[in-house]
């Protein structure tokens, strides 16, 4: 198969008092989005999400996609990091994704991703959309459609769900997942923000959605046939994001070739 989907979206965090509201309704709206545009989409919510039926799913996933093929995964919910053991992050800490068992100290590794990534038959690519982690301060964007009385960050800080004996000195915010993108080749990584700030969680129009997400496809909606991702960026931002109540900074990493084709094809 040649276009390929999987859409997380995690509300309920037990036994960590840190639910969210808008991460399903992200899901099923990439979801919608995505079948739109001919790509089968699998969806993975909330007490389907953990980290057995992510990592399962993900490499499902890429082991379905052929030469040539597109795979997008897009993730809302937590995000958190854990102390690197291994010495290979310069920051001293691993990124990591929160799955529905958090709460039993089961978070998805970026080196764990990194290996279900590097299962891709040749040619495939691999886009990720990360509407979770990483906060900062700005006053442009618009407001206008955000209801009153939020947002709540999709940073879900270590103690919360870690043993304090394996918490170690590291103090830092999670940066971007790139774990097994191949930024030189075909991925892309298109995320909420900067590796120094966090992404979103609110309402708009009384309806629950990330920040970025909202944003995303309400441009994406907009756009002509033959528009890139890098047209696609240029729309969400600085046109939306960041507002003085949503201080995110959207942000699409890969090569200027990748950055440069058509979107989600």
């Amino acid at each position: 198969m040649d276009k390929l989907a999987l859409c997380i979206g995690i509300n309920d965090y037990p036994g960590t008092e840190n639910d969210l509201q808008g991460c399903v309704n992200d899901a099923h709206d990439w979801a919608q989005a995505l079948d739109s545009r001919g790509f089968v989409v699998k969806t993975l919510i909330d007490a389907a999400a953990t980290k057995l039926a992510m990592v399962t799913n993900m490499a499902q996933t890429i082991a379905e996609a052929e030469e040539g093929g597109l795979v997008v995964f897009t993730y809302s919910g937590h995000g958190t990091w854990v102390p690197d053991l291994s010495g290979d992050e310069p920051d001293g800490r691993d990124e990591a994704l929160c799955p529905w068992d958090i709460g039993q100290a089961q978070a998805l590794l970026d080196d764990e991703i990194e290996a279900i990534f590097n299962q891709r038959a040749r040619g495939v690519r691999i886009l990720l959309i990360s509407d979770s982690c990483h906060s900062g301060s700005v006053t442009r964007g618009d407001n206008s459609e955000l209801d009153p009385g939020l947002p709540r960050a999709r940073f879900l800080p270590p103690q919360v769900w870690m043993p304090a004996d394996q918490l170690g000195n590291v103090v830092q915010r999670p940066k971007h997942l790139l774990g097994g993108l191949v930024l030189s080749g075909g991925d892309l990584l298109l995320a909420g923000c900067t590796d120094s700030q966090l992404s979103w969680d609110t309402r708009f129009n009384n309806r629950a959605n990330g920040a970025f997400t909202f944003y995303a496809l309400k441009t994406l909606a907009t756009l002509d046939a033959t528009a890139s991702y890098q047209d696609w960026i240029n729309a969400i931002s600085p046109a939306y994001l960041p507002t003085n109540q949503l201080p995110q900074d959207p942000q699409l990493f890969g090569s200027r070739t990748a950055r440069h084709w058509q979107i989600l094809t």
